[in-house]
């Protein structure tokens, strides 16, 4: 991870992207796994509501290349994530299937109980893996905040355009923490993170021009600003698993 070569996240592809990975049954979950599997460093990228997208497997990609890390993206959903067309929510309709999902498929906190069960086998499965850390996307930001705490499996953590926002949620927060906000989070709530996160190591910044996703399902890849701020963003979250996993 040294070499200046290696410091640069691969070129992005904005239409018809193979992901590089496979998958595997790991914990009970049908799994995206990408990078070296038996590097020394691993990285749990847990997807926003729109569930295995291309763009969040892309983002996993990337980090695996940058870092020359093994990257899991669980299907915590299990096949079950939320549809495109159900945001934004004007209906009523819309309104009773996110109010289901985020019930039953999307219930915060039996995942995070599965996620924490899960790293033990993470950690047979890739014994060469010396640290572990975690990145949320929108909802799964709401998961990795919350598995920050004391006795946390994870040596650092981040959250992209968190969801479910809470101040609260960062204090407990005990591990390197690092917050990529977008324009669309209540300022005053991403503001109050900051002095909670930075003495354990972690840092908050806002993508003041990024909509709420830019790094997940909701990445318009097209377009050269988004396309260069979701580069910026994956760097960013590199350096910072770089400093804090290698």
């Amino acid at each position: 991870m040294s070499c200046e070569a290696c410091r640069t996240i691969p070129p992005v592809i904005a239409q018809g992207y193979t992901p590089k990975g496979q998958y595997e049954t790991i914990a009970g979950l049908n799994t995206y796994v990408t990078g070296k599997t038996d590097g020394r460093v691993g990285i749990v990228h847990v997807y926003d509501v729109f569930g295995l997208a291309n763009q969040t497997l892309q983002g996993a990609d990337l980090l695996a290349a940058r870092l020359n890390a093994v990257v899991l993206v669980p299907d915590f959903f299990k096949g079950d994530a939320l549809e495109a067309h159900m945001i934004p929510a004007d209906t009523d309709e819309k309104k009773k299937r996110i109010g289901s999902f985020l019930a039953t498929s999307a219930n915060v906190e039996r995942n995070l109980g599965v996620l924490l069960a899960a790293v033990p086998e993470y950690r047979v499965r890739f014994p060469s893996v010396n640290k572990w850390g975690a990145n949320g996307l929108c909802w799964g930001g709401k998961m990795t905040i919350l598995a920050s705490g004391f006795n946390t499996p994870f040596a650092a953590s981040s959250q992209c355009h968190p969801g479910l926002m809470d101040a609260a949620d960062a204090q407990s927060v005990a591990i390197p923490h690092l917050v990529l906000a977008s324009k669309d989070e209540a300022p005053e709530t991403v503001a109050a993170y900051r002095p909670l996160v930075a003495p354990k190591g972690g840092a908050v910044e806002t993508y003041s021009t990024m909509w709420h996703g830019w790094m997940g399902a909701r990445a318009d890849l097209e377009k050269e600003e988004s396309r260069a701020e979701y580069v910026r963003g994956y760097t960013q979250l590199a350096d910072f698993f770089e400093k804090h996993l290698a």
